[in-house]
């Protein structure tokens, strides 16, 4: 029995996984499938999604206020009558670019529309529109984190 029989990668196999590998560090991928002549690999890494510790900012950089309020302790958010919940899975992004203004903070009144939010979703960029209009109570996402179908984003009052 060959290592090939027992499942084991042969040397250029393993060369191949860890090129692979180097290539999710460079890029910053999460995972690279790739299939030659009947041979499949997939290398993909588990991303763990922690809070953002607070940065002292330079002293000409303004300190952006608090990004969620959460509703009354114990509270289910989802739960709640003026939760914006995320149409898909994708990556939510408060403001138009990297570095702009959010769209919404926390006391901001929208109309009807009003974009509150991105989600990035197979490279292609959606607005959240409001369902209504009210006024922002709490932000339940941090900026450029991985969102699920359902999840509560923003809650208007």
């Amino acid at each position: 029995m060959t290592a090939k029989d027992k499942g084991e990668a042969s040397g250029a196999e393993q060369r191949l996984i860890r090129e692979l590998a180097e290539i999710l560090d460079d890029t910053g991928l999460s995972e690279i499938e790739i299939e030659k002549s009947g041979l499949k690999i997939r290398v993909a890494r588990e991303l763990t999604v922690q809070p953002m510790a607070a940065v002292a900012a330079a002293p000409a950089v303004a300190v952006p206020p608090p990004v969620a309020a959460m509703p009354a302790a114990g509270a289910d958010p989802a739960k709640h009558p003026g939760a914006v919940k995320s149409p898909m899975v994708g990556t939510a992004y408060r403001g138009p670019e990297p570095g702009a203004a959010p769209f919404v903070d926390i006391g901001s009144r929208v109309s009807e529309g009003d974009t509150l939010l991105i989600i990035e979703a197979m490279k292609t960029m959606n607005q959240i529109p409001a369902p209504n209009s009210g006024k922002v109570t709490a932000i339940l996402i941090e900026n450029g984190q991985p969102v699920e179908f359902g999840e509560p984003l923003v809650i208007i009052e």
